[in-house]
Protein backbone atom coordinates (compact mmCIF):
# COMPACT_ATOMS: atom_id res chain seq x y z
CA UNK A 1 0.00 0.00 0.00
CA UNK A 2 1.39 3.40 -0.84
CA UNK A 3 2.03 5.90 1.89
CA UNK A 4 -0.30 8.49 0.32
CA UNK A 5 -3.29 6.19 0.86
CA UNK A 6 -2.29 5.54 4.46
CA UNK A 7 -1.76 9.27 4.97
CA UNK A 8 -5.21 10.00 3.57
CA UNK A 9 -6.74 7.42 5.90
CA UNK A 10 -4.89 8.94 8.86
CA UNK A 11 -6.20 12.41 7.95
CA UNK A 12 -9.76 11.05 7.78
CA UNK A 13 -9.27 9.28 11.13
CA UNK A 14 -7.95 12.47 12.73
CA UNK A 15 -10.85 14.50 11.34
CA UNK A 16 -13.40 12.06 12.72
CA UNK A 17 -11.59 12.13 16.08
CA UNK A 18 -11.95 15.93 16.15
CA UNK A 19 -15.65 15.69 15.28
CA UNK A 20 -16.12 13.10 18.01
CA UNK A 21 -14.45 15.28 20.64
CA UNK A 22 -16.50 18.26 19.49
CA UNK A 23 -19.76 16.30 19.77
CA UNK A 24 -18.82 14.87 23.17
CA UNK A 25 -17.99 18.38 24.38
CA UNK A 26 -21.54 19.57 23.78
CA UNK A 27 -23.88 19.86 26.77
CA UNK A 28 -26.15 17.13 25.34
CA UNK A 29 -24.19 15.01 22.85
CA UNK A 30 -26.28 13.19 20.25
CA UNK A 31 -25.77 9.48 20.92
CA UNK A 32 -26.55 8.57 17.32
CA UNK A 33 -23.95 10.96 15.97
CA UNK A 34 -21.37 9.70 18.49
CA UNK A 35 -22.09 6.08 17.56
CA UNK A 36 -21.84 6.84 13.83
CA UNK A 37 -18.52 8.66 14.26
CA UNK A 38 -17.08 5.82 16.33
CA UNK A 39 -18.10 3.27 13.69
CA UNK A 40 -16.55 5.34 10.91
CA UNK A 41 -13.37 5.77 12.92
CA UNK A 42 -13.16 2.03 13.59
CA UNK A 43 -13.64 1.15 9.90
CA UNK A 44 -10.81 3.49 8.93
CA UNK A 45 -8.56 2.09 11.66
CA UNK A 46 -9.25 -1.45 10.46
CA UNK A 47 -8.43 -0.46 6.89
CA UNK A 48 -5.15 1.07 8.04
CA UNK A 49 -4.25 -2.19 9.82
CA UNK A 50 -4.94 -4.22 6.66
CA UNK A 51 -2.55 -2.05 4.70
Amino acid sequence: MDSSHVSALQLKHDGIERQLHQELGRPLPDGGVVQNLKKRKLRIKEEMKRN
